[in-house]
């Protein structure tokens, strides 16, 4: 397997999700040894979750999954960039595509698009 440098930044990298057809940044998560070897394995996207502290395969429970389609690490080796096909249209857990949907406009963010699906619908809350 492809060694990356977990050590340097205490076992979590950065790992952007990017549509692999258009370009769209669609998310930013982490990951460990664990779920970059589960990506390897399975061709979908896995990271590690900060805050329920375990592994997470993206669109696990909405069916919003990332099947990886090239993988880049940086000249570091301490970030990757997964180029994805975003099945279900919608990469972040509120239900919008991108996970940046909110842009600054002066002392403010402004909401850009429509959400892909309900999160409490999805999600239950």
């Amino acid at each position: 397997m492809i060694e990356l440098d977990f050590d340097k930044t205490g076992g979590l990298i950065p790992a952007i999700a990017q549509d692999a057809d258009t370009g769209e940044v669609l998310m930013l998560a982490y990951i460990n040894a664990e779920s970059w070897a589960k990506t390897l394995e399975t061709g979908e996207a896995h990271y590690w979750s900060r805050s329920r502290q375990e592994l997470w395969h993206k669109g696990g429970t909405s069916g919003n999954v990332q099947k990886i389609k090239a993988v880049y690490v940086d000249c570091d080796d301490d970030t990757v960039v997964f180029k994805v096909q975003q099945i279900g249209g919608a990469a972040c857990h509120t239900g919008m595509r991108s996970c940046f949907y909110r842009r600054v406009e002066g002392d403010r963010l402004v909401t850009e698009g429509e959400p892909v699906f309900d999160p409490k619908e999805v999600y239950g809350k």
